[in-house]
């Protein structure tokens, strides 16, 4: 059960590539490390995936003054490539106090993009508008690094 003041964030964007891609980009090391960081000139030093239930996820961001931001979860349910929920808890508690869950449903549309809903629990009020814009973030650098714009 959740705390009074506990958010969910609820976010939902359309890819334009198949379920097995999207997921996939979720999943891959060399992929997170591409879209994960949250801001321009921003990068991941840090990305490591054992996918399987139980398994443990670490990710890092670094700005570009060299701060970092990082955390750490557990995968509680992997359904490639329907369905993937990981426990996270930030290193910084500045950054999010409490035990969040990330859960993402992967569906396609029938026309090879895919719809994606977020849902991240575990927020206070003050986190939720900041972890909607860092996903809003990385949900742009996902969408780019799916169908990079090339000159």
């Amino acid at each position: 059960m959740s705390a009074p003041d506990e958010r969910t964030l609820r976010m939902e964007r359309i890819f334009a590539a198949p379920p097995d891609q999207v997921f996939d980009a979720w999943t891959s090391v060399e992929t997170l490390r591409l879209w994960w960081p949250a801001g321009p000139g921003w990068d991941t030093p840090v990305a490591e995936v054992d996918l399987r239930v139980g398994g443990r996820l670490r990710l890092v961001m670094r700005d570009p003054s060299g701060e970092e931001f990082g955390g750490e979860g557990t995968y509680v349910t992997v359904d490639r490539p329907r369905r993937l929920a990981f426990s996270w808890r930030w290193d910084d508690a500045a950054l999010g106090q409490g035990q969040q869950l990330v859960d993402v449903t992967f569906t396609g549309n029938g026309d090879g993009t895919t719809t994606v809903v977020l849902t991240n629990t575990g927020l206070s009020e003050a986190e939720e508008q900041s972890h909607r814009e860092g996903w809003d973030a990385s949900f742009d650098n996902l969408d780019e690094v799916l169908h990079p714009v090339r000159p």
